[in-house]
């Protein structure tokens, strides 16, 4: 996006944060209509400079402190976390673990699984899963949509059993 951004418009990420930082908005949609209207800006770039400017975006934060806050409140749910986090890196040097602001994607070439504190007592565990049938366990996708096939809710370590990892596994296996 930045580079993006440069090409675009000939000027760099820091200029448009200066020009923000010295216009009246302060709000992120004052900020978006700002740059659309004055400066002309598409949608994603205005909304890109907008999340830049206000400093609200994951790529803002370290990886440490967008899980220290996702599982603030929800410190029980760490444990789970940590279980899937340690066997999904088992599988291979080729995972990448990558924290978003509200979950965590564990990727390959693709994504295979991603990691939600979904409740103060529930992680959703999104999993890609082609032609792969829905069971009391496994079930559809739910709040992921089109990220993940199938979700699995988890409460307890013990969840993070064989026959999961063996779902992981399959799932890491597919999207390589």
């Amino acid at each position: 996006m930045e580079e993006g951004l440069l090409e675009k418009t000939g000027q760099t990420l820091a200029h448009w944060i200066k020009v923000v930082e010295g216009s009246k908005f302060d709000k992120h949609k004052g900020i978006v209509d700002f740059l659309k209207s004055e400066h002309g800006f598409t949608h994603g770039f205005a909304n890109f400079v907008a999340l830049k400017a206000k400093k609200s975006d994951a790529g803002s934060f370290s990886p440490e402190a967008l899980i220290k806050t996702q599982y603030t409140g929800k410190e029980q749910l760490r444990p789970i976390y940590d279980s899937l986090v340690d066997f999904s890196k088992s599988l291979g040097e080729d995972v990448e673990v990558v924290p978003k602001k509200d979950s965590v994607s564990i990727k390959r070439k693709k994504q295979f699984i991603l990691i939600k504190p979904a409740t103060k007592s529930r992680i959703d565990l999104g999993v890609k899963l082609k032609d792969v049938p829905i069971t009391d366990r496994l079930e559809s996708s739910g709040p992921f949509g089109a990220m993940c096939t199938h979700r699995v809710r988890l409460e307890k370590i013990e969840q993070v059993d064989s026959e999961l990892k063996k779902w992981i596994t399959e799932a890491y296996n597919k999207a390589g």
